[in-house]
């Protein structure tokens, strides 16, 4: 879809492609917080005669994430995401030592969830082949296409899967490397949280969720611990349970305007989800009130 500049006449922008990968990264690091919400930790860091091109640490899933960038098509998204998942595990020290001598802080190897580790890819295409490759549900890698245009504008946007039932394990049983990835890590699915709740909750959630929708737009990403509704960053989080479901709104304490005080503060308490808001939810008898609360959010938090 080409992009263009409103005037009298719209007047097309025209791609200025990059030239060299190291643009693409160079581009990507320095916007790491923006781009993807995560911590930049090392660039090209080597370990067992590979090279990383980019080391991340998302702070949200307390994991890391290896971002690799490509010019050329001629590679497998698959077998090269596994190697470095397959590397990244068999050398944790490494990468926790790594973390904590370019962070102002000291990270232990039991603080990482190292079951939502990724790999992320960046190129300017990809080949149909390899948006294909990804469309498995359980799959821990991304592919996300940047584009640079004349005006200096660059977009990034992410290759999404299909709805994929297919485990990538029935495809690769004879593949040791991805069996033993496998075993660790591990991609969550809306699915999954749901079969925690009951047929009355269940509907009860894709109520809500339709009526999120209907606000703005957003795309969830479920975590290990909840579903995320996220437009730029978390507005919501979801925890579904056997007869209620919990949500936490991405707002700090004082910034939600909620007359009927039918919020928790958990701002002083350990909870799960971002923000300092807390509710359970069993029936929609306050939905239309409870969306409200969710505007607020969103209009804080929208990309």
């Amino acid at each position: 879809m080409p992009l263009f500049k409103i005037g009298k006449r719209l007047e097309i922008i025209k791609e200025n492609p990059f030239r060299l990968e190291k643009e693409i990264q160079s581009l990507t690091e320095q916007n790491l917080s923006n781009i993807f919400r995560l911590n930049f930790i090392r660039s090209e860091f080597s370990i067992n005669n590979f090279r990383i091109d980019s080391l991340a640490f998302d702070k949200e899933t307390n994991s890391f994430v290896i971002i690799e960038y490509k010019k050329d098509k001629n590679f497998s998204v698959i077998d090269q995401g596994y190697a470095y998942l397959s590397l990244m595990l068999n050398n944790k020290a490494d990468f926790i030592l790594e973390y904590n001598e370019n962070q102002n802080e000291t990270l232990k190897k039991n603080d990482v969830d190292w079951s939502q580790s990724r790999v992320v890819f960046v190129s300017p295409s990809f080949t149909a082949y390899q948006k294909e490759a990804i469309n498995f549900k359980d799959l821990p890698i991304e592919l996300w296409e940047v584009k640079r245009f004349e005006n200096d504008t660059v977009s990034y946007e992410q290759i999404q899967k299909l709805e994929a039932q297919e485990s990538i394990k029935t495809i690769s049983r004879t593949d040791v490397t991805t069996q033993k990835v496998a075993k660790v890590i591990k991609v969550y699915t809306e699915q999954e949280h749901l079969g925690k709740g009951s047929d009355e909750i269940k509907e009860l959630y894709e109520k809500f969720k339709a009526a999120i929708f209907n606000l703005g737009e957003m795309e969830i990403k479920p975590k290990k611990l909840y579903i995320a509704f996220i437009s730029g960053t978390n507005v919501i989080d979801i925890l579904i349970q056997k007869r209620a479901f919990k949500i936490w709104l991405n707002l700090q304490k004082g910034e939600l305007d909620d007359p009927k005080k039918i919020m928790r503060d958990v701002s002083a308490t350990g909870h799960w989800g971002n923000g300092d808001y807390q509710l359970q939810i069993n029936s929609d008898e306050n939905l239309e009130y409870i969306l409200s609360l969710v505007k607020q959010s969103l209009k804080k938090n929208k990309k």
